[in-house]
């Protein structure tokens, strides 16, 4: 109760007005049934994302010991809700607990309320990985990514598509490098970029399309990685859809085929592995993950892949101009010369023999992908191009011969077909090489192998096999009546995809119940898990029985 001082005009009477003053009066200026007064509560340290393991079970307090929020007026009760499915987890009051069923992300969100019914919430990442999944072993000081080229690659070093506000450092490429080897980036911990870019292949895969994640097909064959660098219109895959490498890098990643992760599963899948704060702060000076930083990481990395050990650049001596005479044999420096003089060279330029843009070099009359547009596509460096199992857009080549004499003779008059690749009279070019030519030129291709590249330290899986994820071979090809691998070593819990390349009907039957066996099937391709027991599982075709078999050792 309060007084409150107020006054009552009267009527006049007769005599002088009267004004009769009330001095005091009681009223309520407080309902106890109304809002209530001072502050709620507020979120005072967010959970950030959890990590869990698939198979291992969890009890998880979502206030963090109560810490989590602030509650200046009192006591707080508490539930949590999920966003969707919960993956075998539940929740009473602020606990959640349960058994993560699959590799994935759920998000949580934990609400307090109290006594008079206010309420502030927290909304969180749940992250379960595979079982198995290791961390990279690093060296105490990062390699060097980010040295100067050599003189005889001055042209391709004035092609260089490197963004000012993105330079190549050592510590963003180390940090590229794991991320670029590490399973976590999938949508089952099962595969890294690296499964689809092998460094032995000079970052090209076996089959004529790489396996995703869950078994399906990308859209084309991986390209090699070597000197990607090098492209002055700074486009990237083979139909340049990505404006630059940047932009490239994160596709992958998000395309439901291939490694099947939105951006945000990527960063909080990032924040809840142990390893990536201080790999993030030592490339960008806070610890913070994005996907921006991944991209720009990843783009370092790739950048760095740069080859200029092979035969090819030891004829230049740290110089500029070459004395082949003194590294080819005779075979390999007629091919060299035939290279140029045959017009490989117009399209395949600098010492990185690297695309100087798109082309349609007439693969077939009429193209059915339309590529870069009217069937034109970006070719990869020719770099290590000897050690790849496959050539072109869609693998249709499986050997340098193959692709040699397709430029010789096979050339098509496709209506968009590249002016180099014309005669003068509107005809597909001819070359009329002869065997001899042919066998020099493959001799010069070969002289790109650059050994040091494909096993430099530096650019090799940094996740130790014993403790690692699964590594980028866990896809197994069937062809013919073998199984390639035939024998694969992974971590308890690796998902296996088996890829019939034959279009005959293949299996992959295992002896042993707990791993069960895939359908026979004549396309596409196959999964089981590993089972989590640690040892060796035979098993075999079940169309072409043990004639056709194979070996997962769990280890």
């Amino acid at each position: 109760m309060s007084l409150k001082l107020f006054a009552l005009p009267t009527r006049p009477a007769a005599g002088p007005a009267v004004l009769v003053w009330c001095a005091l009066a009681l009223a309520c200026d407080a309902d106890p049934s109304g809002p209530p007064t001072g502050s709620g509560p507020t979120v005072a340290s967010p959970n950030g994302a959890v990590a869990l393991t698939v198979g291992t079970a969890v009890s998880y307090d979502a206030t963090q010991r109560g810490t989590t929020f602030g509650a200046p007026d009192g006591g707080l009760r508490y539930r949590v809700t999920f966003d969707g499915a919960s993956g075998g987890l539940s929740a009473e009051g602020a606990t959640i607990r349960g058994t993560p069923t699959a590799p994935g992300v759920v998000r949580a969100t934990v609400v307090a309320t109290d006594a008079l019914g206010r309420t502030a919430s927290d909304r969180f990442a749940l992250v379960a990985f595979a079982p198995g999944l290791g961390a990279p072993a690093l060296p105490s000081a990062p390699y060097a990514y980010a040295g100067a080229l050599p003189p005889h690659f001055a042209t391709a070093g004035a092609a260089d598509n490197t963004p000012a506000d993105n330079p190549v450092t050592d510590a963003g490429a180390a940090l590229g490098r794991v991320l670029f080897y590490d399973p976590r980036l999938s949508a089952n911990d099962g595969l890294s970029c690296a499964g689809c870019h092998l460094q032995s292949l000079g970052f090209s895969d076996f089959p004529v399309r790489s396996v995703g994640f869950g078994g399906a097909f990308t859209r084309r064959h991986s390209p090699g990685l070597a000197n990607a660098r090098f492209y002055r219109p700074g486009r990237f895959f083979w139909d340049q859809r990505a404006e630059s490498l940047e932009d490239q890098a994160l596709q992958p990643i998000q395309d439901p085929n291939e490694m099947g992760v939105s951006l945000e599963d990527l960063t909080a899948k990032l924040q809840a592995t142990a390893y990536y704060p201080a790999l993030f702060a030592a490339a960008f000076g806070t610890s913070e993950v994005t996907s921006e930083r991944v991209a720009r990481a990843l783009a370092q990395f790739v950048r760095s892949l740069v080859s200029t050990g092979s035969r090819y650049d030891r004829a230049f001596a740290g110089g500029t101009t070459p004395d082949f005479a003194a590294v080819f044999t005779p075979q390999e420096a007629e091919g060299e010369a035939l290279f140029r003089s045959a017009g490989c060279a117009t399209c395949h330029t600098t010492a990185a023999q690297v695309s100087d843009t798109v082309h349609n070099i007439g693969l077939d009359a009429l193209a059915s992908d339309s590529g870069a547009g009217r069937g034109a596509f970006k070719a990869p460096s020719l770099r290590n191009v000897a050690l790849r199992p496959r050539y072109m857009h869609d693998g249709r080549f499986t050997t340098l011969e193959q692709v040699i004499d397709f430029f010789d003779a096979g050339v098509q008059a496709n209506p968009d077909l590249d002016p180099r690749l014309e005669a003068p009279d509107g005809t597909p070019r001819r070359l009329g090489l002869t065997p001899a030519q042919k066998g020099a030129l493959a001799a010069f291709l070969r002289t790109l192998t650059d050994s040091a590249f494909v096993t430099a330290p530096r650019f090799a899986n940094p996740f130790p096999p014993a403790a690692g994820g699964p590594p980028p071979g866990t896809t197994v090809t069937m062809q013919a009546n073998a199984f390639h691998p035939a024998t694969l070593s992974v971590p308890p819990g690796t998902v296996v995809t088996w890829t019939n390349l034959d279009g005959i009907g293949h299996s992959a039957t295992f002896e042993s119940g707990p791993v069960g066996s895939t359908p026979t099937f004549v396309s596409g391709s196959r999964q089981l898990t590993m089972p989590a027991a640690r040892g060796t599982y035979p098993y075999y075709c079940a169309v072409h029985g043990t004639l056709m078999s194979g070996t997962i050792e769990v280890r």
